[in-house]
């Protein structure tokens, strides 16, 4: 019997990799592409307290794991193309009809989609600074140009700043809310109010992925703006309060013409079988989800109480993260060799809501921290 060849054999012999040429010098890259900034993700160690990614650190009931796993099975086959179970179920969610709502491979995929419907060359983009990293990525790969407006002295939107922004070239606008990393975020009547005063054309992103952390009675979803707003689309995801970062899965909202060409531009089956499967499953725990989503925001108020105790300025947060506003680098390194693990940007740190033992941890390296 004679063993088959392999693939690299039956080529005669495998490519190595010194086979290969320094640099694809022939390939001609966008140079908007070129200049992009790479995402950076939260570090992870071993054993380390991660408080650097805004991960939720209670996993999902057995019940979603369950029906994630029973799904593995069938993964010689594609899943459903636009996935309808999970529309099918965001629309008893929500109380909205399916055609009003697309999925996606987490809410940057459905960004990316929704920028790439509306981007001419000539089209520019307006979103605040600092705030989420994906936006200066996502929007020149769309094909338009990034227009950064600076948060206020309080770290938050500057809304007034954002619409004087506004140009003939202006094809979109997102707002943040709440901000991330800094925690803000804007009321339902400053979101009104500033939809009102956008010309109907431009395409308004309203990125909600911190929205059910919200404490706030006049911080809650702009959902009920649509129907008054077809150029609006919110962004939602199951990667924070729900526990499924690692499935990949996110959801805009918008009106169904809108929603429609984001599917048209989306990437085919670009969610799996058991992402599918787990996200109708988390919907059905939202008792489980929302005790969750209570200690998390327990733990954020300790939080915020405990380190502004120990001098640090901390803004009011409605997400599943803290702020703190120019803390050093050194504080990042001071914490990380302490294997506590937080987020530094170059305005501050952003500390994610663990659980209470990984909170105290944070908590005793960032006292233990003595600034210049």
């Amino acid at each position: 019997m004679t063993n088959a060849p392999s693939p690299a054999s039956a080529q005669g012999k495998s490519l190595a990799a010194a086979d290969l040429p320094t640099a694809p010098a022939a390939l001609r890259i966008r140079p908007e592409v070129a200049a992009l900034p790479r995402y950076v993700p939260g570090q992870a160690m071993p054993g380390a307290v991660k408080l650097s990614s805004n991960e939720n650190p209670y996993p999902p009931a057995p019940s979603v794991i369950d029906e994630a796993s029973d799904a593995v099975s069938l993964v010689n086959r594609y899943p459903d193309l636009t996935a309808a179970p999970v529309r099918a179920a965001l629309s008893a969610h929500l109380g909205m009809s399916a055609d009003h709502i697309c999925v996606g491979a987490g809410s940057s995929a459905v960004l990316l989609a929704a920028l790439t419907t509306i981007s001419t060359p000539e089209a520019e983009v307006i979103f605040p600074w600092r705030s989420f990293e994906s936006y200066p990525i996502a929007v020149p790969a769309a094909g338009a140009t990034p227009r950064p407006v600076p948060l206020t002295a309080r770290w938050e939107h500057d809304l007034p700043a954002m619409l004087a922004a506004i140009t003939p070239a202006t094809a979109a606008i997102i707002l943040c809310t709440p901000n991330n990393p800094t925690g803000t975020a804007l009321t339902l009547k400053q979101i009104s109010d500033f939809l009102r005063k956008v010309p109907p054309h431009i395409l308004v992103l309203i990125d909600e992925a911190y929205i059910e952390f919200s404490t706030t009675p006049d911080v809650t979803s702009a959902l009920p703006l649509l129907s008054e707003h077809p150029n609006a689309l919110i962004l939602r995801t199951f990667s924070k309060a729900y526990g499924l970062a690692g499935m990949r899965v996110g959801y805009g909202v918008g009106h169904p013409d809108l929603i429609g060409a984001i599917q048209a531009v989306s990437i085919p089956f670009g969610v799996s079988g058991p992402a599918q499967a787990a996200a109708v499953a988390v919907l059905q725990n939202t008792e489980g989800i929302a005790a969750g989503v209570r200690a998390i925001t327990e733990e954020r108020t300790r939080m915020s109480e405990a380190l502004r105790a120990l001098g640090w300025d901390v803004p009011d947060s409605q997400a599943n993260f803290l702020w703190l506003p120019q803390a050093p680098r050194d504080l990042f390194r001071h914490c990380r060799e302490g294997e506590v693990l937080v987020r530094p940007f170059p305005e501050g740190i952003r500390v994610s809501i663990g659980t209470p033992e990984e909170n105290d941890r944070a908590l005793a390296f960032i006292a233990s921290y003595r600034r210049a």
